[in-house]
């Protein structure tokens, strides 16, 4: 029998399973991932094509999960999820730079942390109706994260049973713990953790039904990815690589996500669906032209199944069956007009796209909130927004639904526990890494394990 099973190999379950092999060495602990080992990992996006995986990408599941694209560790309590309120917000904080001790010991410290606080632009911000969101900052770059993970793995796999390419079919709750049962085998264990991710958001919808488990609203992020000339923000970006702005307005809110100075649009492929995603200038031999940000807009849906549809809609009828973007001009779109050609325009595109019109393909209030936000953005910078700029329809960010877990995040079914984003608690790399840091810590006090 294992002391813990833990279903999922992604960043939360990484760190839990490091950390939980180093405090409690006596225990027998078993990861079950559907997805492969780091080093086998591949997808045709990795040099620039399609996809092609069978079934779920590669490029999110397997070992190390979403840590293995970029590695952007933000370690604040601003974003990223909410931690710090089921936790404290000082406990949070303190886990997150263990996470980064971690990190460093395996390579991370190659490259340099850097922070987005810059008190002088909050104050300007806000008297243009922006928040300011702060963060210290580890970027790590694809190549360092799959090297630093790859360090992790080959420090416990001697001390930690893995079984990668396993679906598990069932979890069955036992007077004395559970049984999981894979495609080709059934263990017994006192403790299981999930710590699946989005990745594995339709196998844990199942499970929670199985099992009996509540699970809330789901929120779901949709926004266009704006691509504007490399030095439109250089007013605001002088004494930092980047930063994130948020705008409450009317019945939305917005912010901006994943801000690449000097990098690339390329495509992500998730969930069957393609959205223009950013990429960092680090990722290429030499930087782009452009700077790039997504403006996301969250909306919650009563379930996680109806966030998916929501977005499969929208994202789906944009797609057409392909790996189709939409495209339109920052001009074009403010005068409600398509983009017919890119020739001849100031700002280059970084990614191959269709020019159209986002206007008849995305709802409006995406567009409403960006120009809102694009309006404040030129009170702050003292300067008009190129008009040559592109809107790339349409970027998303998915979520799994809220679950009820304690403090310590066992679930309603004793000895079944959560972490990660599966958990609806966590929404970034170091939130999700922190919470498997401090899983281990509950689980190795525990006197029945």
């Amino acid at each position: 029998m294992y002391d813990v099973i833990i279903i999922g190999a992604g960043v939360s379950s990484v760190f839990l399973t490091y950390e939980l092999s180093k405090l409690r060495g006596d225990l027998n602990l078993l990861v079950i991932d559907r997805g492969s080992k780091l080093e086998e990992r591949t997808c045709g996006t990795d040099q620039g094509n399609s996809c092609t995986c069978e079934g779920p990408c590669n490029k999110y599941m397997g070992f190390a999960g979403l840590g293995k694209s970029e590695g952007k560790f933000n370690y604040t309590n601003d974003f990223g999820g909410e931690l710090g309120r089921k936790i404290g917000e000082e406990k949070a904080l303190n886990l997150m730079k263990h996470v980064d001790d971690i990190l460093c010991s395996f390579g991370a410290d190659q490259v340099k942390t850097y922070s987005t606080l810059n008190e002088s632009l909050q104050l300007r911000a806000e008297r243009k109706g922006l928040k300011v969101l702060s963060t210290e900052v580890r970027h790590l770059g694809t190549r360092l994260a799959e090297e630093v993970f790859q360090n992790i793995y080959e420090s416990i796999e001697e001390k930690v049973d893995f079984r990668f390419n396993t679906l598990v079919e069932t979890i069955i709750p036992q007077s004395d713990g559970f049984k999981v049962i894979t495609e080709d085998n059934t263990y017994e264990t006192k403790r299981v953790v999930l710590a699946t991710g989005m990745s594995g958001s339709e196998w844990m919808t199942e499970q929670l039904d199985q099992l009996g488990i509540h699970h809330g609203e789901t929120r779901l992020d949709l926004g266009l990815r704006v691509e504007m000339p490399g030095n439109q923000l250089a007013s605001i970006l002088q004494h930092t690589f980047e930063t994130k702005l948020q705008l409450v307005y009317e019945t939305y809110s917005g912010t901006t996500y994943c801000m690449n100075p000097r990098g690339r649009i390329i495509r992500k492929y998730q969930h069957g669906l393609v959205m223009p995603d950013g990429q960092n200038q680090h990722e290429e031999n030499s930087p782009g032209s452009n700077l790039n940000f997504t403006f996301f807009v969250p909306e919650y849906f009563h379930s996680q199944h109806e966030a998916m549809d929501f977005a499969r809609k929208i994202i789906g009828s944009i797609n057409r069956g392909k790996d189709r973007v939409v495209v339109q001009r920052l001009e074009d779109l403010i005068g409600v007009k398509p983009t017919q050609s890119l020739e001849g325009n100031k700002v280059v595109p970084s990614l191959m796209a269709q020019p159209g019109n986002i206007h008849d393909e995305v709802p409006e209030c995406y567009i409403q909130v960006l120009m809102e936000f694009l309006r404040r953005l030129e009170d702050l910078l003292e300067e008009p927004i190129d008009m040559d700029s592109l809107i790339y329809g349409i970027d998303a960010k998915f979520y799994e639904p809220k679950l009820v877990s304690d403090v310590y995040f066992q679930t309603e079914v004793k000895g079944l526990y959560v972490a990660g984003d599966c958990s609806g608690e966590t929404h970034s790399l170091s939130q999700a890494a922190a919470s498997g840091v401090y899983l281990a810590q509950v689980l190795s006090k525990g006197n029945d394990i």
